[in-house]
């Protein structure tokens, strides 16, 4: 293959100056107030991947923000790729705490990012990423080198659930059709030290109401008498983990993928002081499931966390009730082998069974995904992974992530293909913060290796 970085020395300010016309786009889904914004940028996709010279390209509208596609097919005999990346923002607020305008985009350096950093709403997270894989497109194209047939769909809705893209991916499979998906909207290690995300955890979000009296009651006059629903509920929530951090619900650990000891040695790999850990974050000490590293547990293993609890009285001053009623929000985040469905099932029963006869308890499900996992045996992980050794000058190691991208798991359920996860990103560029950034090394870094991974998937397959 031609060494992209030819192309890319010769084209460097014009990349940098298409990637900041996208970015100049306001595309928040979230707020209505921005919705001809996010079709200007849908429109202004599909004109870029027109004039890349990719074939059927189309917006495609949908119950909300609407999605576009652009193919090359070249040869039925070879293997089908389907890039996945989103146009779509998060609000920029709050706007005084950014140093430039979010609509603006600079380069900065930083202490990270000693070449530049891209400042701008979407550098990263993910216009900068998805717009990576059409340049990196674009050089294969004028090289005559293109070794897949290459399918994109870019969305405008990830930010706000992704709602509409399941009923589109349902309704379009032939046109989707592929042998693995290619997306970047994660990130690497560092810049040193590359890596592929191999794994997702999924999601099991709940909240709880534990109800005790009719009515707040004068803590002076029922205090002693009755059971105290916010007491309770502490009570509850601390018995869901035992001493050594193992979650105490029947039956949530059955099924539990074990990750191979030669997985967890190559995760192991991966740079990770706990010193700098603690410090990073204030505190003391960690803590979690025994038997695990604290990457381990943030990874490979399922949690089960608070994410908010209330109840009585939280104003100024004293008011002196026992409240009617408390409240939590849980998460549980959970690994290959579970089921968001049955441990929602499995939490509601262990917390109705654990509650004293003096409350009530009701438990509304409210959101989750599935968790999803690429083995590193896969043949487009090798290809990826041999295309970051061209690159880097070093293999990439492979890294469960603890976070949630349940359009992945629907890619598989869906199109019965695995994704692959080359993000290029760094955990210090501030994504959904004031002052998102992309490295510019990254940018190009990203545009340099993606070609490489056709040519190895290519050879592969």
């Amino acid at each position: 293959m031609t060494d992209p970085k030819l192309f890319i020395e010769a084209n460097k300010e014009r990349f940098l100056d298409e990637l900041f016309s996208l970015l100049r786009i306001p595309s928040i889904s979230a707020d209505p107030a921005y919705n001809s914004d996010v079709a200007k940028c849908a429109e202004h996709i599909a004109e870029h991947m027109k004039s890349l010279g990719l074939d059927a390209v189309e917006i495609f509208p949908t119950k909300g923000h609407p999605i576009v596609y652009g193919e090359c097919l070249v040869d039925p005999d070879l293997p089908t790729v389907l890039v996945y990346g989103h146009y779509d923002v998060q609000p920029a607020d709050p706007i005084d705490l950014w140093d430039n305008d979010p609509f603006e985009p600079v380069i900065k350096t930083t202490k990270i990012h000693t070449e530049g950093a891209i400042f701008a709403r979407g550098a990263c997270d993910d216009k900068g990423q998805m717009f990576m894989h059409l340049k990196a497109f674009e050089i294969m194209k004028s090289n005559g080198e293109i070794p897949c047939n290459i399918k994109f769909m870019i969305e405008g809705e990830e930010e706000v659930g992704s709602s509409n893209l399941e009923p589109f991916v349902a309704n379009h499979k032939e046109k989707l059709a592929c042998d693995t998906i290619l997306i970047s909207d994660t990130g690497m290690i560092s810049n040193t030290t590359p890596s592929i995300t191999t794994g997702l955890r999924g999601l099991s979000y709940v909240e709880v109401e534990v109800t005790g009296p009719n009515r707040d009651l004068h803590s002076g006059l029922y205090g002693g008498a009755v059971a105290n629903p916010l007491n309770v509920l502490a009570k509850m929530v601390a018995s869901l983990h035992d001493d050594h951090g193992k979650i105490m619900v029947e039956g949530f650990y059955d099924g539990v993928e074990i990750v191979s000891t030669e997985e967890r040695a190559l995760m192991a790999k991966a740079p990770f002081n706990q010193g700098e850990f603690k410090e990073s974050i204030g505190i003391g000490d960690v803590w979690g499931e025994e038997g695990y590293s604290t990457p381990e547990r943030t990874s490979i293993r399922p949690t089960l966390d608070v994410n908010g609890m209330w109840g009585g009285y939280i104003g100024e001053g004293a008011k002196t009730v026992i409240p009617s009623k408390a409240y939590a929000k849980i998460s549980m985040r959970l690994v290959p082998g579970q089921n968001p469905e049955a441990i929602t099932e499995k939490f509601i029963k262990h917390f109705t069974a654990i509650a004293p006869a003096s409350v009530k308890i009701k438990v509304t499900p409210h959101h989750g995904g599935l968790p999803y996992v690429t083995h590193t045996t896969n043949p487009a992980y090798q290809a990826a992974s041999k295309a970051y050794e061209t690159t880097f000058g070093k293999a990439a190691l492979p890294v469960r992530s603890g976070g949630s991208i349940p359009i992945v798991a629907l890619f598989e359920q869906q199109l019965g293909a695995k994704s692959i996860l080359m993000g290029f990103g760094l955990d210090s560029d501030a994504i959904h913060s004031p002052n998102e950034h992309y490295g510019v090394f990254n940018f190009f870094k990203g545009i340099e290796t993606i070609p490489y991974f056709y040519e190895n998937y290519a050879k592969q397959k």
